[in-house]
C-alpha cells in the first residue's frame, strides 16, 4: 500500500520496502544496501508505485502520478532511514518536499516524536557527497498552519561545492557568480547563476524582469526542456556538464524585501511545481548577492511560497532552515 501526499504542489508517493517486497521488487531490508543496488529495483518500483492506470493519465499532464518515490522508513523508532527515488529511476541526495512529506507520513503512522526534533538520514549513491545525508526536523506552527521545520544545516557556494567543471566566474557585489554558457546559449539573459548545496546540489540564475523567468509549460516543451535536460541530468540522460553528477536548476526575481519569486528544473524530474531544497538555495543565493538579508525570506513557486529561515555568523550562512507542510491526497 502507498500513499500519495502534496507539498505545495510537489507529489510523492510513500510505500514501506516490505510493501514493496510484498509486490515481488527485491528492495534489500538495509537502506545503505538498497541504495548501492538501487539499479535492479527502482525502475520497478517507480512503475509499480507512480505511474499511471491505463487510460487514467489526464492530458497534458506530466509522465507519472507522482514526482518520485520514498522508500521507508527502514525502522519503528528514530533515527528514520528512508530513499528518495526520482522517476527516471536515480536517487535524490536531498528533497525539502520529500522530507516534509515523509515527516508527515512518519507524523500520521505514529511514528515521529511531536515535541522533539527526529534525524531522518536519506541514503543515496552520489560519490560527490556523503550517505547518509542527514537532516533534522521538527514539528512546528508557522502562522497557524501545521508543518515542520527541516535543518538543513550550512549551505556551500561557488562551482566546488556542487563539483561544476569548465565554468566562467565573474564576481556581483563582492561575491562570486558562474556564467554557464550552456545556459546562457538558451536565453542572453541566463548569464548570472550562483552554484549552492544545501545537502544537494543547485545552480540559481539570477534574472531582473519575470519575463526571463521561464513558465513550467515552457520548460515541458522539446524547443527548451530539451537543453535544459541535457545540462541538468547526468549521463546518460543528459549530458553531465557542468555537473557530472547533475544539477538543480532554478530561476530568481527579486521581487521586494525579503521576497523572491523562482522557477524549478529538477535533475531527474524536469519542471515542478515547487521544490523545498530549490527554495531554500534560492534563497541563499539571494543573500549572497545581496537581495536579502538573514532572517525569514519567503520564495514563491508555481505551487506555493516557502518560508526559509536564514542564519548569518560573522558575514556568511551559517545556517538554512526550511518550513515545510504536507497533506495527504490520495
Amino acid at each position: 500500500m502507498t500513499r500519495l501526499y502534496d507539498a505545495r504542489g510537489n507529489i510523492y508517493r510513500v510505500v514501506a520496502p516490505e510493501a514493496l517486497r510484498l509486490q515481488g521488487i527485491a528492495v534489500p531490508d538495509q537502506a545503505g544496501y538498497a541504495a548501492q543496488t538501487r539499479e535492479e529495483w527502482a525502475l520497478a518500483a517507480i512503475e509499480a508505485c507512480c505511474s499511471w492506470a491505463p487510460g487514467t493519465q489526464p492530458a497534458g499532464s506530466k509522465d507519472h502520478c507522482s514526482d518520485g518515490l520514498l522508500v521507508g522508513p527502514f525502522q519503528s523508532s528514530p533515527p528514520f532511514d528512508l530513499l528518495i527515488v526520482n522517476t527516471d529511476g536515480t536517487l535524490a541526495e536531498r528533497s525539502g518536499n520529500g522530507l516534509t512529506i515523509f515527516s508527515q507520513a512518519l507524523s500520521d503512522q505514529g511514528f515521529l516524536p511531536s515535541d522533539e526534533a527526529c534525524l531522518l538520514r536519506v541514503h543515496h549513491d552520489k560519490s560527490d557527497t556523503p550517505s547518509p545525508g542527514q537532516t533534522s526536523v521538527k514539528a512546528a506552527q508557522v502562522e497557524g498552519v501545521q508543518g515542520f521545520w527541516l535543518d538543513l544545516g550550512r549551505p556551500g557556494f561557488g562551482p566546488s561545492a556542487v563539483s561544476a567543471v569548465g565554468v566562467e566566474t565573474a564576481l556581483l557585489n563582492g561575491r562570486e557568480l558562474s556564467h554557464v554558457q550552456s545556459l546562457s546559449a538558451l536565453n542572453g539573459a541566463w548569464s548570472r547563476s550562483q552554484f549552492a548545496r544545501v545537502g544537494n546540489p543547485h545552480c540559481v540564475t539570477l534574472v531582473d524582469s519575470a519575463e526571463h523567468l521561464p513558465s513550467n509549460e515552457q520548460m515541458r516543451e522539446p524547443a527548451l526542456g530539451d537543453g535544459l535536460t541535457r545540462i541538468a541530468y547526468a549521463m546518460p540522460t543528459g549530458a553531465g556538464r557542468p555537473c557530472p553528477a547533475g544539477i538543480n536548476l532554478q530561476w530568481a526575481m527579486h521581487e521586494s524585501g525579503q521576497h523572491v519569486v523562482a522557477r524549478v528544473f529538477e535533475r531527474g524530474e524536469g519542471p515542478t511545481a515547487s521544490s523545498g531544497t530549490s527554495a531554500s538555495a534560492v534563497a541563499c543565493a539571494a543573500w549572497r548577492v545581496g537581495w536579502v538579508s538573514a532572517g525569514e525570506v519567503k520564495v514563491t513557486m508555481p505551487g506555493g511560497t516557502a518560508p526559509i529561515l536564514l542564519e548569518e555568523e560573522q558575514g556568511e550562512l551559517s545556517r538554512v532552515s526550511l518550513f515545510g507542510t504536507a497533506r495527504l491526497s490520495g
